[in-house]
């Protein structure tokens, strides 16, 4: 083959129109992303971008606005445990699942309901 794919180099989620602060409060005091500007010829579309070592994530807007039930971005974090105590004491609610083997997750909604996972795999 004459390419190779690389990487992926962002993700995207919905939200509904508006909702750019709400998005900030979550991605932001919560989860610890920075925020990413957007290039000016996109910030007429809405919506908000956020980074943080090695994982992109933009919040479009969408309407109608239909949240991800099932599909969902799988997010590794270095030690999972207190990670997931962390942000369940900023009151948000966490699914435990031992499902995977070889690594401990867990899935969280954010505020529009997009499904998010975090995981860390076993060190062996």
């Amino acid at each position: 083959m004459d390419f190779k794919i690389k990487n992926i180099d962002h993700i995207q989620l919905s939200a509904p129109t508006g909702s750019e602060d709400e998005a900030r409060d979550f991605y932001i005091n919560i989860l610890g992303f920075e925020e990413e500007i957007k290039p000016k010829v996109l910030q007429k579309n809405g919506g908000v971008w956020f980074k943080s070592e090695g994982v992109s994530l933009h919040i479009g807007i969408e309407e109608p606005f239909q949240s991800l039930k099932k599909a969902h971005p799988a997010i590794e974090v270095e030690n999972l445990p207190i990670f997931q105590r962390y942000i369940e004491e900023k009151g948000i609610v966490t699914q435990s699942d031992n499902k995977l083997p070889g690594a401990i997750r867990f899935y969280v909604r954010d505020p529009f309901g997009n499904r998010l996972e975090f995981l860390e795999w076993n060190k062996k």
